[in-house]
């Protein structure tokens, strides 16, 4: 039983990650996302690789 509330809590604690960094990444000007080499239509996508990996 342990082992699955402790999977729980780290699923919560990436999907938190994940949100936050997809809304960082969604709020940046598009300028200093493309000087960054990302473009602001991937925010998904590269907050996903950023906290789950690839």
């Amino acid at each position: 039983m342990n082992a699955f509330l402790e999977t729980l809590k780290s699923a919560a604690a990436k999907r938190s990650a994940y949100i936050a960094t997809y809304k960082e990444l969604a709020r940046m000007p598009r300028e200093t996302a493309i000087d960054l080499g990302l473009f602001v239509e991937d925010a998904r996508i590269n907050a996903h690789r950023a906290v789950y990996g690839s």
